[in-house]
């Protein structure tokens, strides 16, 4: 039986969205997977860069996890997943470490995740619907979105013209495009904005050419270290988050109720992250900006998804390839996320809408509201030798208050 049925004549959709289970011609299917490349290759290669993690193993593991993570959820949930913005201040804390201490700690919540996704699994929807109603995970998806947002205007502000420009042809492509132009549109504005880079010598290619065209991934193994691993073990919070939000987002997105598949997708991050650990590369998550890309061109085809997993495990063995998506200039990136995150951040507000969300309750303006600004505003503050930033804070307060304000309200008969 075929993983994947040809929509229409391969070519055409009639302006309808192609189901997760669905694909079109091959050729096309390839494109898509190239726009998801585009979209995840940034965030995929800073976060190795920036802990210190081989940046051609966190590729392998990240592509590697992308294709066990289609397998385990049965090709039902499309998701790329790359590297988690949330380990990089653990990992920087333990740089001093060495790899090896890093590694442990991203193994032990890469385990940590399996378990809580066990016992979702185990436990049902039921279990999920009590922890995290619409109101919550309506507010972790926004959260998703707008804690990154910074990184977008950064960007942005560093290279304005080819941000602008990269901005431009995607709202163009989006809005007016038709057929391919529209499908396309991120990809062609990262092309197009990436190739006026090349143009005005904005772009160093200098370590492209040094580059080897084959090499291998750079291996370590990983040791357990208590201090390493407390250091890491509060991401876990961000990565279950993230994807229970992934999956609601999905499930807005297409108009599915995805909600039995919580459980496998969190199991499979786990196993991504447990696998990336147990080998070099740095922890991996649901990425929003590829949701982002969904969202624009309404393909959800799981078999795009499969193509970039490939993709990616083949350019970790080039250190000429991983070198050349080095090159994407950040004002390219800040154009292309500008879009992406402002998007997943409107699926959570769909979230909230579809499910009529009373935001006029207090229960829910008020944890909701403080969780948003706790996010947004990226609050950091150190626990010890930790560090937890806003995507953590926000979201426990979403998660942890709002039911037990409920409780309480309940009890008082408020």
């Amino acid at each position: 039986m075929a993983l994947w049925t040809v929509r229409g004549d391969g070519r055409h959709t009639g302006g309808d969205a192609v189901a997760p289970q669905e694909r079109l011609s091959w050729p096309r299917t390839v494109g898509f997977g190239a726009q998801h490349l585009v979209a995840m290759a940034g965030a995929t290669i800073l976060v190795p860069a920036t802990t210190g993690l081989p940046v051609s193993t966190t590729l392998l593991f990240s592509g590697v996890g992308t294709l066990l993570f289609l397998l385990i959820t049965r090709n039902r949930v499309p998701s790329y997943l790359g590297a988690s913005f949330a380990f990089i201040a653990p990992l920087s804390a333990a740089r001093d470490e060495g790899i090896a201490a890093q590694l442990g700690g991203v193994l032990a919540a890469g385990l940590l995740v399996i378990i809580i996704g066990v016992a979702v699994k185990a436990l049902g929807v039921r279990l999920l619907e009590t922890v995290m109603p619409p109101v919550v995970t309506g507010a972790v998806v926004v959260l998703i979105g707008l804690n990154l947002s910074h990184r977008a205007t950064e960007s942005f502000a560093r290279q304005p013209l080819l941000a602008a420009v990269t901005l431009g042809v995607i709202l163009l492509c989006g809005v007016l495009g038709r057929g391919l132009a529209f499908r396309f549109s991120v990809f062609l504005g990262v092309v197009v904005g990436w190739a006026l880079g090349f143009w005005l010598g904005l772009v160093d290619t200098a370590a492209v050419g040094r580059a080897a065209w084959f090499g291998l991934p750079e291996f370590h193994s990983p040791e357990l270290r208590p201090s390493v691993t407390l250091l890491v073990l509060p991401v876990v919070i961000v990565l279950v988050a993230e994807s229970v939000g992934h999956v609601k987002a999905i499930g807005a997105l297409t108009g599915r109720n995805l909600d039995g598949n919580v459980g496998d997708s969190v199991i499979a991050n786990g196993v991504s992250t447990a696998l990336a650990g147990l080998g070099g590369g740095s922890g991996t998550t649901t990425y929003s900006e590829n949701i982002g890309v969904m969202g624009v061109t309404r393909v959800f085809s799981t078999a795009a998804y499969a193509v970039t997993g490939v993709a990616a495990v083949l350019i970790s063995f080039s250190p000429k390839a991983t070198a050349l998506l080095s090159t994407i200039p950040a004002g390219v990136v800040g154009g292309a996320t500008l879009v992406l995150l402002g998007l997943i951040s409107l699926v959570g507000v769909r979230v909230w809408t579809d499910n009529r969300v009373d935001l006029t309750h207090p229960g829910n303006a008020l944890v909701g509201g403080a969780a948003l600004v706790a996010g947004v505003g990226d609050l950091t503050l150190r626990l010890g030798d930790m560090e937890l930033g806003g995507l953590v804070w926000g979201s426990l307060l979403v998660v942890i208050l709002h039911p037990v304000l409920r409780r309480l309200g309940t009890a008082r008969g408020a």
